[in-house]
């Protein structure tokens, strides 16, 4: 949620690009989790969803570096993003 607040502020050309690309990755983290949960009795289905959520989430990250490159959130909100990110990241390894 704190992606989709902060991507507000993005420029207006950016709608289809990055604002939506970074939305679209931060969501599906949780979304690939839920997956997953469902699928749990299923080993293999459930590893992969978990997977799809790293994955995810790693794009996310590469997602925030563009913003602060483009000067679309600063160095402290990239900081701050990025090391919830990583602590996602070893939830999920």
């Amino acid at each position: 949620m704190e992606i989709f607040s902060i991507s507000k502020s993005f420029p207006s050309e950016e709608k289809y690009s990055l604002t939506d690309q970074i939305r679209r990755s931060s969501r599906s983290v949780s979304a690939n989790i839920s997956e997953a949960t469902r699928k749990r009795k299923y080993e293999k289905h459930f590893v992969s969803k978990l997977t799809d959520s790293d994955a995810e989430n790693t794009e996310t990250q590469v997602w925030l570096v563009y913003a602060n490159a483009c000067d679309y959130i600063n160095k402290n909100d990239l900081e701050t993003l990025t090391s919830k990110s990583l602590e996602v990241g070893k939830l999920l390894n």
